[in-house]
């Protein structure tokens, strides 16, 4: 026991992470597709960036075969992971796109983008919202917390003590002059 008071020990307590321990070697290729643009990097498990982040124009239109061909091209130079993860501007179940307002709905509807992206990579892969991916970076973990982020578009998410909520798309409800928050805002 030491007379030092509780608050100061407690101070000098390594702090821990509130993410899943993974293996020092684990290296996740991280990819954001964007209604303007992609861009790509290689993370280690601390999260920092293990390569400069790559970046290219959102070709206009973005069918799923344009874009797998453009994330395998944009990742070739980057050094080597053992998984994949992937922000992308819409509603996505289980890897599976319901919306894709920037990319173009029906094009994109139900197509199974993390089996795609894995089955062209051969890693592990999961896709989800990009705004719900932003939100994992950046939330405490403790009570409700709302992350709105703003790009080609606005993108939103909500969690519960470090839980994702069910998604809604808030960006694609009707705000003003019978526009979209994301028409107004983005």
């Amino acid at each position: 026991m030491t007379d030092q008071p509780k608050a100061a020990a407690r101070s000098r307590a390594p702090k821990t992470s509130t993410r899943r321990n993974a293996p020092d070697t684990v290296q996740t290729l991280s990819i954001d597709v964007g209604g303007s643009h992609v861009k790509a990097t290689v993370l280690d498990p601390t999260g920092a960036m293990t390569a400069d982040r790559v970046r290219v124009p959102t070709p206009k239109p973005c069918p799923p075969d344009v874009l797998l061909d453009l994330i395998e091209a944009l990742v070739a130079p980057l050094p080597e992971s053992s998984r994949v993860s992937v922000g992308f501007p819409g509603v996505v179940r289980s890897g599976r796109i319901l919306t894709a307002p920037n990319l173009g709905n029906e094009l994109w509807h139900g197509f199974e983008l993390a089996d795609a992206i894995e089955a062209r990579l051969g890693k592990p892969t999961r896709v989800l919202n990009d705004g719900e991916m932003q939100g994992l970076g950046v939330i405490s973990g403790v009570g409700l917390e709302i992350v709105i982020t703003l790009g080609t578009g606005m993108g939103f998410a909500v969690f519960l003590n470090g839980a994702l909520a069910p998604k809604f798309e808030l960006s694609q409800h009707p705000f003003r002059k019978g526009d979209t928050y994301d028409e107004q805002i983005g």
